[in-house]
């Protein structure tokens, strides 16, 4: 019988702490069993198997991060917003790289599936954020990939201390900062003068069209 008050959302919560402590890949029922001070069978009332505590430990990181990141971009645009992204996605990935680990290559479903909503999320939290650049719309994606590799990237490394010269990594990230500011505005611009080179029509090309 499962442990009295024992509960899935107990149980996935229980498992993501232990995946931050252990490693997603180590992360084993027994273990999560023992965690929980219960026997392993218990645990199949909440969880189908290990790997569909993984994908529920990969939806609970992906809604909590997206969660952090809509409040962090509150109020902000341009830069300000640039660099509240980046500082909450380095500081969720640090302080639970486990879960986070589990959202990697985790398969999207189709509609209704919640990976996919709390993943659309936080694309849509980087979309708000480059949305006062007036990047062009086939444009967006790549702004937005590139944005998201960086965050998962740098914040990947830092969560496995792969920052082990010299020099500051809080001085990179403020340099990669200007350098998207700089580029997207520059993107931005290049959209804008582009737009109004399309709407000027001459009055001799008026005529003609008429």
């Amino acid at each position: 019988m499962p442990r009295a008050g024992l509960n899935t959302a107990e149980v996935v919560r229980a498992g993501a702490d232990l995946a931050d402590e252990v490693g997603i890949g180590s992360l084993t029922l027994a273990a999560l069993a023992e965690r929980l001070a219960v026997r392993p069978p218990a645990l199949y009332k909440h969880v189908e198997s290990i790997g569909a505590l993984r994908r529920r430990i990969a939806i609970l990181a992906m809604t909590e991060l997206s969660e952090g990141l809509r409040e962090a971009l509150q109020g902000k645009a341009g830069v300000d917003a640039l660099t509240a992204l980046f500082a909450e996605f380095q500081r969720y990935v640090v302080q639970h790289p486990g879960r986070y680990s589990a959202t990697t290559g985790a398969d999207l479903g189709s509609d209704g599936d919640p990976l996919l909503a709390a993943s659309t999320r936080v694309i849509d939290s980087i979309r708000a954020a480059l949305s006062g650049y007036g990047i062009r719309p086939e444009e967006r994606d790549h702004a937005i990939r590139m944005l998201r590799c960086t965050f998962h990237g740098y914040a990947m490394l830092l969560a496995d201390n792969g920052f082990r010269w010299s020099n500051d990594p809080e001085q990179s990230v403020a340099w990669m900062i200007r350098f998207f500011d700089a580029g997207l505005t520059a993107a931005g611009d290049r959209a804008s003068t582009d737009r109004a080179s399309t709407d000027l029509v001459t009055p001799a090309a008026s005529a003609g069209d008429r």
